[in-house]
């Protein structure tokens, strides 16, 4: 992942954010793998955030 970031040139706070985001989303859909979820799950840990104001730190 961070050599994809690096390669889009993107910066180094997005590096650091995005492991912090993707550990999130898997804990929060139980420690499941994210290749076994589909879009209806990012869309409930999207909503999760935006109803729970949780997405600032």
């Amino acid at each position: 992942m961070r050599d994809t970031i690096r390669f889009k040139h993107d910066s180094i706070r997005t590096e650091q954010a995005y492991p912090d985001w993707i550990r999130r989303f898997i804990l929060f859909h139980a420690k499941r793998h994210p290749a076994e979820m589909g879009a209806p799950k990012v869309e409930a840990f999207l909503t999760h955030l935006a109803i729970g104001g949780c997405y600032a730190r």
